[in-house]
């Protein structure tokens, strides 16, 4: 048995490197260069078929200016309108809003039809990826309409009760008539005339001019107008122009499936827009002459009766000399009364619009409240003239104030009146939209370039993912830094004799006969120059034969191939040779020699009759014999294990010069760990970019643990290029190799 006799660091099989190594990172990534490429394929083949699955998409666009204070067309009519006339400012943030809002857009709802929805159930997914793009229904004011393969859909009204609001229904054309129905009920009506049905939820109206032929069906649905307006609202787009300083231009873009009706859609939203503007810039002065219009009268009335006091006065008592300090305290009280009812006027004005808690109706009630203070002050004053004086100036004073506000309010209605005549609103259309015909999505070349790197992305993932999931056996210094076993040999892939596997399916030719001037088979020759050097004349005891045990940590690494072309190469020494496939679950070296599995190991221990001449076959090779698997037997660990093996084993080493056996997998049977024990060598053969490094730490683990020493580890199908540099193969042969 060979014996762990050197003791193996306790980390080295499970050390691991903390440190990005990039260009391991870059050669994994193109070692999964198929899967990258089928996923970037694949990804871009979604893209082109969604941009054939979606319409194309096309935009109209309006600039409207909004400035922010009235026309000072006011200002100018005096100082008087222009304070009576509140300026109104608007920021076009402000106005963005009141664009989206239902109070502009119902009025567009409305003219279009555009709460009614019409579509083709007889499109599905596989009709829109066959036709570049799909009709879509066409709103106009004199109704809706939607073109099929059968025909035309025309409707000019469609109204339903609350309960049967987005809710389908469907429209079939029946001879000369239709049939309207839903999951419930169907009800009958005729072509280019109203059509009323009952229900229980109320009625439904509904006016259909054409439908197509052949029992098409079309649906129909009626949306809620807030449903309606969030649909117009999803595909419009308003925002004030300039980022770094407000400009005041509002820019509304809209965007649908048909461009003549994105335009006119949009047209209309922006004059809806505006006619709420004007409406809202001339509200102010409509109901500032309103309240004028019950003022003028009862000013009117108060100043004829103030008149007729006093010259009524004048006649009884005569005309009286005032003072100088009558004249001055009437031209005080005159002014302090005179700007008492402006205050007023103009308190009854702002409590139209404000409550009393407003600051410009709390800033005039504390005005009235100076002045009030101020006229009680002179009245006090007066009351000691004489009574007659005092009579006077009462009197002189009601009449010329009332005189006063009489003629200021007159002046002021005829002003606002003009003012109206030309009053406009505070935003202006600069550009209506027009349509272009320009397809703005989907942007194909950039759907298909985001497509590709999607699909490479995840590719990349994908592979980085296995990658780490998946640690393959790779680099040879790294495996013998984790392993602590060295790499004796790396055999490079041989791809005349992958070639010639793929032509003769079944066949397992040796190098000798295929790529005999290749490097697998170089490798195969530095394998034995490596194994003579390292073993002595004689094996094991003393006996002549030296025991070399090949095995793996799994199935499927090449170990028969290793095998065979290894036995080869030493039959070339002039040595008698003898491989035995211990392998008696799955053995196949006898396929590598074109002889028969009749007869074997297995039937070695399955009847005494044979004995180690009938078991053991000559090959074509000369000095090369073979013990193939033989029968398949049902514990073959317990055969390999018996007295009778160690009796065969001792009889070979004293006939041959080299015995070379095929193990079962470690990890697959105990075998290996049986056969160990006759063994010089023991050799572990993995597969590059196959095998996993965590298996083949753990076989190394389960010999360790049996006290057997892995004298070395051969790496199976290396493969150089710019894809495995850090494979230690070279890209030369020294020798004719044709």
């Amino acid at each position: 048995m060979s014996k762990n006799t050197q003791d193996v660091p306790k980390n080295a099989i499970n050390q691991s490197n903390d440190e990005i190594d990039l260009l391991a990172l870059m050669l994994t990534l193109l070692r999964g260069w198929k899967v990258i490429a089928l996923l970037t394929v694949l990804s871009l083949i979604v893209g082109i078929l969604y941009t054939r699955y979606v319409n194309p998409i096309f935009a109209a666009d309006s600039l409207i200016q909004i400035e922010e204070n009235k026309s000072q067309g006011i200002a100018a009519l005096g100082s008087n309108i222009s304070q009576l006339v509140a300026p109104i400012s608007s920021q076009a943030q402000t106005e963005t809003e009141l664009i989206k809002s239902r109070m502009v857009l119902k009025p567009v709802v409305d003219l279009l039809h555009l709460d009614i929805q019409l579509r083709d159930p007889l499109i599905g997914h596989l009709g829109r990826l066959q036709k570049d793009r799909i009709d879509t229904q066409i709103n106009l004011p004199e109704g809706i309409s939607l073109e099929t393969k059968d025909g035309r859909v025309e409707i000019s009204e469609f109204v339903v009760p609350s309960a049967y609001l987005n809710q389908p229904f469907t429209l079939v054309r029946e001879g000369t008539g239709f049939t309207l129905s839903d999951d419930l009920t169907s009800y009958k009506g005729s072509f280019n005339q109203p059509n009323n049905f009952r229900t229980t939820a109320g009625e439904i109206q509904i006016t259909v001019t054409d439908l197509p032929n052949d029992q098409h069906p079309i649906e129909i649905t009626k949306q809620t107008l807030q449903n309606a307006t969030d649909g117009i609202n999803k595909s419009l787009t308003v925002g004030e122009m300039g980022k770094l300083a407000p400009t005041g231009i509002i820019k509304l873009s809209l965007e649908g499936t048909n461009q003549e009706q994105v335009s006119l859609i949009l047209n209309e939203i922006v004059l809806s827009y505006i006619d709420q503007n004007q409406s809202r810039g001339s509200e102010e002065t409509t109901k500032t002459l309103k309240f004028m219009e019950t003022q003028i009268p009862a000013l009117k009335q108060k100043l004829d009766t103030s008149e007729a006091t006093y010259n009524k006065f004048r006649e009884k008592s005569g005309t009286i000399d005032v003072s100088k300090e009558a004249e001055l305290l009437v031209t005080e009280t005159y002014q302090v009364d005179a700007q008492l009812n402006e205050l007023k006027l103009k308190k009854a004005e702002l409590t139209t619009y404000y409550t009393g808690e407003h600051p410009l109706v709390i800033q005039i009630n504390e005005q009235l409240k100076t002045l009030n203070s101020r006229r009680a002050e002179i009245s006090n004053t007066v009351e000691r003239l004489p009574e007659v004086q005092r009579e006077f100036l009462k009197l002189s004073e009601d009449a010329n104030i009332n005189k006063e506000i009489y003629l200021t309010m007159l002046k002021n209605y005829e002003q606002l009146k003009i003012v109206k005549a030309g009053q406009v609103g505070f935003a202006r259309v600069i550009d209506l939209p027009v349509s272009t015909f320009n397809i703005v999505a989907p942007k194909k070349l950039l759907i298909w370039l985001l497509a590709a790197l999607i699909g490479a992305m995840l590719g990349i993932m994908l592979v980085l993912i296995r990658g780490l999931m998946r640690n393959v056996v790779k680099d040879p210094e790294d495996l013998e830094a984790k392993t602590g076993v060295p790499v004796i040999v790396t055999v490079p892939r041989s791809k005349a004799l992958i070639g010639l596997r793929k032509n003769k399916r079944g066949t397992n030719p040796l190098l000798s006969y295929a790529d005999r001037n290749s490097l697998s088979y170089e490798a195969i020759k530095s394998l034995r120059t490596f194994l003579i050097l390292a073993m002595t004349d004689y094996g094991k005891g003393g006996q002549r034969g030296n025991v070399i045990l090949l095995t793996s940590e799994s199935p499927e690494v090449g170990k028969s191939f290793i095998c065979a072309n290894l036995a080869e190469v030493f039959s070339q020494l002039d040595k008698k040779i003898l491989i035995i496939d211990a392998d008696m679950r799955l053995g196949s070296i006898h396929k590598f020699f074109n002889v028969e599995q009749n007869i074997g190991l297995g039937d070695y221990f399955s009847a005494d009759s044979h004995t180690v001449s009938s078991i053991t076959q000559p090959t074509s090779i000369a000095n090369l014999d073979l013990i193939s698997s033989g029968g398949n037997l049902p514990n073959p660990s317990s055969l390999l294990d018996s007295d009778k093996f160690g009796a065969l084993m001792a009889d070979l080493t004293s006939h041959y010069d080299y015995i070379l056996i095929n193990s079962p997998p470690i990890l697959a049977a105990t075998d290996a760990l049986v056969l160990s024990q006759y063994a010089d060598k023991v050799l572990l053969v993995t597969k590059y970019n196959e095998s996993l490094e965590g298996q083949l730490g753990y076989a190394i683990k389960q010999m360790n643990r049996a006290n057997i020493e892995v004298d070395g580890i051969i790496l199976n199908d290396t493969q150089q290029s710019i894809m495995g540099k850090n494979s230690y193969c070279h890209n030369y042969a020294y020798g004719n190799n044709k």
